[in-house]
């Protein structure tokens, strides 16, 4: 399916859940692997705040990509992020949603204000 780069500039996103490896099969416990590289891959959860509307998503991040220095309620920024919408039948039934991976994680700063008295 196609991948579909998200623009970032002007959305707020802040770290809910701290990296973790992304788990490929829960019954043995295998970590997932990227399919080009094989590099570990970890998953991530934000709030993504645009234009006054705010979404809880996770985010696939290869473990490379994780910086240090994040931190639980603070502002991040994902370079490289893309969605990629997905489709699967399990146990009979149809599911469908959207993946969203970065090529990276790192700190950022809260924007500035607009209008703000200084």
């Amino acid at each position: 399916m196609r991948t579909i780069r998200v623009e970032t500039s002007a959305a707020t996103i802040l770290l809910t859940e701290a990296p973790e490896p992304k788990v490929r099969d829960r019954q043995t416990g295998e970590i997932a692997k990227d399919a080009v590289s094989g590099e570990s891959l970890m998953t991530i959860g934000v709030v993504y705040i645009e234009e006054g509307e705010s979404s809880l998503i996770k985010v696939t991040v290869p473990e490379s990509g994780v910086s240090e220095g994040l931190a639980l309620g603070a502002p991040i920024s994902l370079p490289g992020l893309v969605a990629r919408p997905w489709e699967s039948v399990f146990n009979g039934q149809q599911r469908h949603g959207i993946a969203y991976r970065a090529a990276a994680v790192t700190p950022a700063a809260f924007p500035a204000a607009t209008g703000a008295a200084a």
